[in-house]
């Protein structure tokens, strides 16, 4: 019996201490997730020239050149330019300035879901710059980048044809 209450104690104690740190996790995830939000804020106000409009996913987008071609519609293959860069500008990915385009099947979750969506507002030729929290790049794990940050896109909708697979 008396080591039965062990057992129960170890137990009870375990639990007590996952309980904990869930809870400080959580907070620190908070707290991480609002300095996520405070950065954005801040970069939109310090570029008030950027008219960004904030869609429901928390995606900010703004059309910086029309195009005059057809709207992105799911399942067609999209021809894209992109670069990727920090709050602060700094770049960290790109293939423009190639020939390489990233030939892409438009809303199939293939993409960052920030761009995913994105795409989907765009008319072939046009451009556009995205920003957008980490729920929506390259999430909260640090894997990629560090966890909880902020990214802008620049896109560049080169071609779009019709359906899956497109020549």
């Amino acid at each position: 019996m008396i080591m039965n209450k062990k057992r129960i104690s170890s137990g009870l104690v375990f639990m007590f201490i996952l309980l904990i740190f869930s809870i400080t996790s959580c907070m620190k995830s908070d707290d991480m997730q609002k300095e996520q939000l405070a950065q954005i804020q801040l970069y939109l106000d310090n570029h008030p020239d950027l008219d960004f409009e904030l869609k429901n996913s928390g995606l900010y987008y703004l059309e910086t050149i029309p195009g005059s071609g057809p709207v992105a519609a799911t399942h067609d293959t999209a021809y894209l330019f992109f670069s990727g860069y920090f709050l602060d500008g700094t770049s960290f990915l790109s293939n423009s300035g190639t020939t390489d385009t990233l030939i892409i099947p438009v809303n199939e979750s293939l993409l960052i879901l920030g761009i995913d969506e994105a795409i989907t507002y765009m008319r072939e030729g046009g451009h556009c710059k995205i920003l957008f929290p980490s729920e929506l790049g390259y999430g909260n794990s640090g894997y990629y980048l560090n966890a909880y940050t902020p990214l802008i896109f620049d896109l560049y909708l080169a071609k779009l044809v019709p359906g899956p697979g497109g020549k």
